[in-house]
């Protein structure tokens, strides 16, 4: 795999000046697709301008403590991606990536009290060992849980041991925040749901139709 990608080529996700430099820092391989996630390098950098350099976002992470998701990473290409939380305990500051509502990767400081929890998307569950049921999340996450859930229904977890603290069912009269399409970044209130796609009232107004 390449270590860089031209800006120019960068998905249009990613919120760059295409034209200041040629590359772009590629992540590695993780949790999230290359559409939606960012190298942890480039947020600090870029985002919240920490550094001047990629060298000296290195030294950052080998001197400083950065979390994302609660667990320290010191790898500059390390995926970051919808909802993952950064946070830098040195500064007190903490973060969270979301889409803006153009669909492109942003970060939103939250409070302390916000930087050990998250929200995830439940995409699959599976029988393990012991007749446990190992519940998949959205970010590559798995976890074995007791509680009672549905594929599409969404988990309120803390950080970083992925205790569920709340669940939240997929149905009329919820809140969804759209990850995908052309309304993605988009928030509004479940309005109807079918079999192959459902209808949301978005948050500016009107009624829309989704898969």
């Amino acid at each position: 795999m390449k270590n860089h990608i031209k800006r120019i080529a960068a998905p249009r996700t990613w919120v760059l000046n295409r034209h200041e430099r040629t590359f772009a820092l590629r992540p590695n391989s993780g949790s999230h697709s290359l559409h939606s996630g960012l190298a942890l390098g480039l947020i600090l950098r870029d985002m919240l301008k920490l550094g001047a350099t990629t060298h000296e976002i290195r030294k950052i992470l080998l001197n400083t403590e950065v979390l994302v998701d609660g667990k320290r990473t010191k790898d500059h290409r390390y995926m970051v991606g919808l909802f993952d939380v950064i946070s830098i305990p040195e500064l007190k500051k903490h973060y969270r990536v979301i889409f803006d509502r153009k669909g492109r990767i942003t970060i939103i400081e939250i409070p302390a009290a916000e930087c050990n929890v998250k929200l995830c998307k439940v995409v699959g569950k599976s029988v393990v060992r012991g007749a446990k049921i190992q519940i998949h999340l959205y970010d590559g996450k798995n976890i074995l849980s007791d509680a009672t859930v549905a594929v599409g229904d969404s988990l309120l977890v803390s950080l970083p041991d992925l205790k569920v603290k709340e669940v939240f069912a997929l149905g009329v009269g919820c809140s969804v925040f759209l990850a995908k399409g052309k309304h993605s970044g988009d928030m509004g209130t479940v309005k109807e749901l079918k079999t192959e796609e459902a209808v949301y009232t978005a948050t500016q107004g009107g009624d829309v139709a989704t898969a």
